[in-house]
């Protein structure tokens, strides 16, 4: 058992009766819930089941539906007050839809500029930093392994190095709470063990938090209290906990799909590299890549932030062409080949594809838009792209959210919606980048039977992943991009259904998955 705070500890943030009703759906419902200080909160629950929503109303993004029962109230200098205003400058969130916002407003100043904004709690820099705040920054830059990349604009970084940013950022502003929305999804197992470290402080800054999170090994040892969040509401006993208790929330165990018995397409290659340097704003990304993806391989993209993962799949896709001097060579697609013949082959899903959705109609055109790989719809959908969206939207479980717009649905459900698009255009290439973040484990762990199912309809797959449990088992090759932007390759065994699970820590009782 951890030690815990008294109850007699101070209250923070307080919430009584509290209901939201987003989109004309209710997502909190009579929510209760006092935060104090020194408190540690790790906050678990499926997707849509109104997490990401709850941190909001704490620190007063959104406001409670008025039903004349509700009560939000703020103690951080004493007397109550109920103006959130007022509370936000001890509050600090991080999540990932404020990450997604600097991709739809581009806001693109250096790290170190994105880290000052957390100063003054602004989007983009307005204010100056006095000297002694500039060595706050700076020391907050290398206690979270940016200073090598302070001078770097925000966007030109990989997924997990914004991340960090926005983490130092929140720090930045010496919060008395911390507000961490699924914090460690994107992180490399070096970036997770710098945040670990920085939520392990006792008091001061930052000592008291809430943590969402869908995976067990992601909750701090210092956790203090435990809820779990199921239809906007909260099942908590609001008693001290130990982290034994939060070690088996999240597991989902499964067995490996059956077997495959694919005949080859094609002796030729899906794709060739050759001789690939690659450069992303005058950086070397990728260096000396050769490398071919045969038929009915299926390949995991392994590295660290910033190795270049999310990149290669860009090469792959067509949104990155090669240092002139290397070739990259597709099947069916010879030179003078307009890319979008190509890009109507291909499925593509990356956490940053979701930022381009947040205007969209409804989950229905996001699914649709696969079929044209386009953003939004140019034309009029028919009848036959709505057969296939709904198809594929049933398949990943996402059928009852077709006509909720993407702001009304989880983040989580909103990457099941993306994965629904991939397929949607019957793909014989899947580019995945990350394709389980923000999933809760059974979500997690159906959607990799699905892919699974797809793997063995005859669907290749490149999956790009930080943590290798969440790879299908019908990878049976791995590319580990290394330092200097050099790749090395291991085979795993060809067509070997279960050779995923050589990457995995732990084995697994088996199971089996029908196919498509």
């Amino acid at each position: 058992m951890v030690k815990t705070t008294s109850k007699a500890a101070q209250p923070l943030i307080e919430l009584q009766n509290c209901s939201l009703v987003f989109d004309g759906r209710a997502v909190l419902d009579d929510v209760s819930f006092t935060l104090r200080a020194g408190e540690r909160w790790a906050l678990v629950g499926a997707n849509g089941s109104g997490k990401t929503l709850l941190l909001k109303l704490l620190r007063g993004d959104v406001w409670p539906t008025p039903t004349g029962r509700e009560r939000r109230e703020y103690f951080f200098d004493g007397a109550p007050s109920e103006h959130a205003g007022d509370a936000k400058e001890h509050i600090a969130y991080v999540g990932p839809e404020r990450q997604d916002k600097y991709v739809r407003y581009d806001w693109n100043h250096d790290v170190a500029r994105v880290v000052i904004t957390g100063l003054f709690d602004e989007d983009i820099p307005l204010s100056q930093p006095s000297g002694a705040e500039r060595k706050r920054v700076a020391r907050l830059l290398k206690r979270f392994g940016l200073w090598s990349l302070r001078r770097r604009r925000f966007l030109t970084l990989s997924y997990g190095q914004r991340r960090r940013v926005l983490v130092a950022r929140a720090f930045a502003a010496a919060p008395q709470v911390l507000l961490l929305d699924e914090v460690f999804n994107g992180l490399d197992r070096a970036s997770a063990k710098i945040l670990h470290a920085a939520l392990q402080r006792t008091r001061g800054i930052g000592s008291t938090w809430i943590v969402t999170t869908h995976r067990a090994t992601d909750i701090p040892r210092n956790t203090t209290h435990g809820a779990r969040m199921k239809l906007g509401r909260i099942d908590a006993s609001h008693q001290p906990v130990s982290n034994a208790k939060f070690a088996a929330i999240g597991v989902h165990r499964r067995g490996p799909p059956s077997a495959l018995s694919l005949q080859p397409k094609s002796a030729a290659p899906l794709i060739a590299l050759r001789d690939v340097d690659l450069y992303r704003d005058y950086r070397l990304v990728l260096r000396d890549v050769n490398w071919i993806i045969r038929h009915d391989e299926h390949w995991a993209i392994t590295g660290r932030n910033g190795s270049g993962k999310s990149t290669l799949l860009k090469l792959l896709y067509g949104d990155l062409h090669p240092k002139l001097g290397g070739v990259i060579e597709r099947e069916g697609v010879p030179f003078g080949t307009p890319i979008m013949e190509w890009k109507r082959r291909v499925g593509f899903v990356s956490p940053e594809l979701q930022a381009d959705y947040f205007l969209a109609r409804d989950i229905e055109e996001v699914v649709i838009s696969g079929r044209y790989a386009s953003i939004g719809l140019n034309q009029a959908a028919t009848a036959a792209d709505r057969r296939a969206a709904q198809r594929w939207m049933k398949f990943f479980g996402i059928d009852a959210l077709a006509h909720r717009k993407p702001r009304a649905v989880s983040y989580g459900q909103m990457r099941l919606a993306l994965l629904a698009r991939s397929m949607s255009l019957d793909p014989e290439l899947l580019l995945l980048d990350e394709p389980v973040t923000g999933l809760d484990s059974d979500m997690r762990a159906l959607l990799l039977g699905q892919l699974e199912r797809v793997a063995a309809s005859g669907v290749q797959l490149v999956v790009a992943v930080h943590n290798r449990a969440d790879l299908p088992r019908t990878v049976n090759r791995v590319l580990e991009i290394q330092r200097a932007g050099r790749i090395a390759i291991r085979i795993l065994g060809a067509n070997r259904p279960t050779a995923a699970a050589e990457l995995r820590r732990s084995r697994e009782p088996r199971g089996v998955h029908r196919r498509l």
